[in-house]
């Protein structure tokens, strides 16, 4: 990689970010004792990046500021909240002329208002001192990640993060009523009402969550709270087959209502490598079954009425043939350690070796159709592969990810055969009107995937609307959209 020095243009837009944000906080490969590497790699350090500089602003002022400065240096920016997306979506290219905007200066907790059931954060707030906020007010911020330790709520907003809680309380985008936006021109757009009715004009709001900082840049956000439930009990159950595990859900529904916060499922090959990575767990019911399924229930009266709700689902469960055995958690540590399983999974794939990991949407009713049938083509055109199948079955998202046959070199498979495994897969994603991202975002991995199977019209209005936002592609070019 190069280390060329910078050119005048880019000297002199360094000295006027040291101006706005001081030069603690203008970070460049000059600067001694710092290693960029943390904001240049992505989380599954797929791509290796080269900054200009990294900035780390303190306030909406100085983003403003920032953003400014680069649009008269026609110098392009790459905002940053905790660098956990799986996409490829918030590091800079290889060019070295990229600023990196960091928002996890601007952390702050604003106001929490109970009556109105609302939370005010700046965009740097990690999701879990977000979460912790909320409980201290005895309250609950109900969205949940496995990287809740150190995404931030920017970044969640910008992807339209998803989780294990959507069955209940939807999207980041279900959970957001006003934000606060630094737009392509450093303008500042005040959105923090906190209502839940405004009905004057184009929702703004819904256009930028999800963006991925390609159409403005998220600096606050007011977020929705909800009661804590009086109990919460949670179930590990075994399931004969795909097709049990939706009927299980539909049980589910009827039984619980809105009671139901999580439904989780776990394919018997993906707990087989938490078995082996981390067998300290005791993962339940694996070997006995093809899938397993956890079950949240968030119960608004007491702890018996939940868990007189729970053994009446499970039992008609049984009755029906869709659940073989069951186990629910006496304590919040059982749960707790359930839950840890499930999110145990995606760590023991990677403790396996490099796989080619989906995060694909498909209708409840159609996905045992979809895994049957997609299970077969991988088998066929790859012979041996291993699909560890998990996720969020209640609201249709499945992680289906695809791991090299037994013994061979997980890196060497996925550099020869990730293209042709993600067009089997997509293929079947569009076959059954389904979609190729269903939590992760677009970034800039799937961002030359997106025109295969995203709606023409569709494009051309998403195209017009970056147009319209930001002419010159300053904010996170080659994300979501890619270059025409």
């Amino acid at each position: 990689m190069t280390t060329s020095s910078p050119s005048l243009a880019h000297t002199t837009l360094l000295a006027q970010l040291r101006q706005i944000c001081g030069d603690a906080h203008v970070l460049t490969h000059e600067t001694p004792g710092v290693d960029l590497a943390t904001w240049e790699q992505d989380w599954r350090k797929r791509v290796q990046g080269r900054a200009l500089a990294v900035v780390r602003p303190a306030d909406t002022a100085q983003v403003a500021a920032v953003v400014k400065a680069c649009a008269a240096a026609q110098t392009s920016i790459v905002p940053q909240g905790g660098n956990t997306g799986l996409v490829v979506g918030s590091v800079p290219d290889a060019s070295g002329t990229q600023i990196v905007l960091s928002m996890t200066r601007m952390n702050a907790v604003r106001a929490i208002d109970k009556d109105n059931l609302t939370i005010t954060v700046e965009a740097g707030c990690v999701l879990q001192n977000l979460q912790a906020a909320a409980d201290s007010a005895g309250l609950l911020f109900p969205l949940s990640l496995g990287a809740e330790g150190s995404c931030t709520i920017g970044g969640n907003l910008g992807t339209n993060a998803g989780g294990t809680q959507v069955v209940r309380y939807g999207n980041t985008r279900e959970l957001c009523l006003g934000l606060e936006v630094v737009t392509a021109q450093g303008e500042v757009w005040s959105g923090l009402t906190g209502l839940r009715k405004d009905n004057t004009g184009y929702d703004l709001r819904h256009l930028m969550i999800g963006s991925e900082g390609t159409l403005g840049i998220i600096t606050a956000a007011t977020m929705k709270l909800f009661p804590q439930p009086a109990a919460q009990l949670t179930a590990w159950a075994a399931v004969p087959s795909m097709e049990a595990a939706v009927a299980l859900l539909g049980l589910a529904h009827q039984r619980l209502g809105p009671s139901l916060t999580g439904f989780e499922v776990m394919g018997q090959f993906a707990l087989s490598l938490v078995d082996k990575h981390y067998p300290q767990l005791r993962v339940p019911l694996w070997q006995e079954t093809p899938w397993c399924v956890l079950i949240e229930n968030s119960d608004s009266e007491n702890e018996a009425h939940a868990r007189s709700q729970f053994e009446s689902l499970l039992e008609e469960a049984m009755n029906h043939g869709c659940v073989t055995d069951a186990v629910v958690a006496e304590s919040l540590t059982q749960a707790r350690g359930l839950w840890h399983i499930r999110e145990s999974i995606t760590l023991a794939q990677q403790q396996e070796g490099p796989n080619v990991k989906h995060d694909i949407s498909i209708a409840v009713s159609l996905i045992p159709a979809f895994v049957a049938e997609t299970d077969a083509l991988l088998a066929q055109t790859f012979p041996g592969v291993r699909l560890v199948d998990f996720g969020h079955l209640g609201d249709g998202n499945l992680h289906y990810n695809v791991q090299a046959p037994e013994g061979q070199d997980g890196k060497a498979f996925v550099l020869a055969h990730e293209d042709a495994v993600n067009t089997v897969v997509f293929d079947q994603v569009s076959r059954f009107k389904g979609s190729i991202s269903a939590e992760h975002g677009v970034g800039e991995l799937k961002a030359g995937k997106l025109p295969l199977y995203k709606d023409p019209t569709a494009l051309a209005m998403m195209r017009a609307v970056k147009k319209a936002l930001d002419p010159h592609n300053l904010l996170n070019p080659g994300r979501v959209l890619s270059a025409e």
